[in-house]
């Protein structure tokens, strides 16, 4: 039996059956694998790509199964979905390897009759290929081709027009790549560049930010010495553009309110030479310790960790930050490369639910700001009204607050707003993100 199939079915089975997170049980299975690394590559692949275009793969098996999906065993419906993908998408995997070994597997799993019923509809879709899947509409044809929810698809028409709707979905497909920020505590940029290549890495510089590392090819990063020395933090370019536009200097005092995993918060340290205060507040006391040691690893002593819900008022706080960052919980849309189940795991009503946890949190945080400080916003979705339509709705309010316009280069995935807040669409390089920069004036 085919190891490295049998770990991404489990892998399938853990996040679609049991709502795991790919990215978390994908690496400790691998890791708890005898897997060399094109087999492991092969199960990220399979994995990734079949929770990324399960849509697509589910009309294609509707197509051939006179029965509700769901009411397949779960394995068998993952094998087939993982067998589907690799067929469809992968040139490199020849087609009969592939039916073999699915009907080689469900027959050990679950028996005989199983494995006919996979041999059935898999050859199945092989005589049929180019069959015709779906309807004659054109949002089936757009949900087919990127492999999207009509609701979701329908949100980032509605709300971006047809053409960069198409540029969001198209990449929020991609393939990420992996980018490491320099601390520049411990080491230069270009002194952090020589060591990955002397260790065997490919690399080249960033894409948008002028701190990030691209990671063309090289084993796992975070088992680097680099990493573990310090001289790098992994984050997604999008993260790295929000500290420097904080204005940072020297001796500040800043709130971090809802700080975990830590990427912005260290980052803030590092540009603030790990002199007056950072605060990361957080909710959950078990991700304090994970950026407490994040911050030990990278040289940083300037953090105080301190559990709190943010979105409570505490008046000890009052004016007492030059700088408050509050980077709100979110939908997360625009991790949908590197976290492809999010398409499947998140509805409408997520959406609207999260926008009052959104607002307590900007209404408690505002208080926070000195006079003449930042307020800082940002978010790792592209549903306008937890970006824009929050803004609005906060400066109707806050008089006090107005927007200050943010410039990140002339990248083509990075969009200017009216307003001087920023959308970043996904691409290779980047998540998608949304920015947004608040001067407190001293008038009300």
């Amino acid at each position: 039996m085919d190891k490295c199939r049998v770990v991404a079915l489990n892998v399938l089975n853990g996040v679609i059956g049991e709502g795991a997170y790919s990215n978390i049980l994908l690496s400790k299975s691998i890791n708890e694998s005898d897997l060399n690394e094109k087999d492991r590559a092969l199960v990220t692949e399979i994995v990734y790509g079949t929770l990324k275009y399960k849509y697509t793969i589910d009309k294609i098996l509707m197509f051939f199964i006179n029965r509700d999906l769901i009411k397949l065993d779960i394995s068998v419906l993952n094998m087939l979905r993982a067998s589907i993908y690799q067929i469809k998408y992968l040139t490199k995997v020849p087609e009969f390897a592939v039916v073999n070994e699915a009907v080689d597997i469900i027959k050990k799993l679950n028996g005989i009759g199983a494995s006919k019923f996979i041999n059935g509809v898999l050859r199945n879709y092989l005589r049929q290929k180019d069959a015709n899947f779906i309807g004659e509409k054109e949002i089936e044809k757009i949900c087919f081709q990127y492999s999207f929810l009509p609701w979701m698809a329908e949100l980032f028409i509605k709300q971006y027009g047809n053409e960069k709707a198409m540029e969001i979905m198209q990449g929020s497909n991609e393939v990420p790549t992996v980018s490491a920020r320099v601390n520049v505590l411990k080491t230069s940029y270009d002194k952090a560049i020589e060591r990955l290549k002397t260790d065997g890495f490919s690399v080249e510089e960033g894409y948008a930010s002028p701190e990030a590392i691209t990671i063309i090819k090289g084993k796992n990063i975070e088992h680097n010495k680099s990493f573990i020395s310090g001289y790098i933090t992994v984050q997604d370019e999008s993260a790295m553009l929000v500290a420097p536009s904080m204005e940072l200097t020297d001796n500040m005092i800043v709130f971090d309110m809802c700080s975990a995993p830590g990427g912005k918060t260290t980052h803030i340290s590092e540009i603030m030479n790990n002199t007056g205060k950072v605060t990361a507040f957080d909710i959950h006391k078990n991700k304090l310790r994970l950026i407490g040691s994040n911050a030990g690893r990278l040289g940083i002593t300037n953090i105080k960790l301190t559990e709190m819900d943010s979105s409570k008022y505490d008046e000890k706080f009052y004016e007492v930050a030059d700088r408050v960052l509050i980077d709100v919980p979110c939908s997360g849309l625009g991790l949908i490369r590197k976290k492809p189940e999010i398409k499947w795991t998140k509805s409408e009503r997520n959406l609207r639910d999260i926008l009052k946890l959104q607002r307590d949190i900007m209404e408690t945080s505002a208080k926070y700001v000195k006079k003449h400080g930042v307020l800082m916003y940002s978010t790792c979705t592209l549903n306008k009204e937890e970006n824009e339509d929050n803004l609005n709705w906060f400066l109707n309010i806050h008089k006090d607050f107005e927007i200050e316009p943010l410039y990140f280069g002339k990248a083509p995935n990075i969009m200017y707003n009216k307003s001087g807040s920023v959308t970043i669409i996904p691409n290779k390089y980047m998540d998608g993100f949304f920015i947004c920069k608040l001067r407190k004036h001293g008038r009300c």
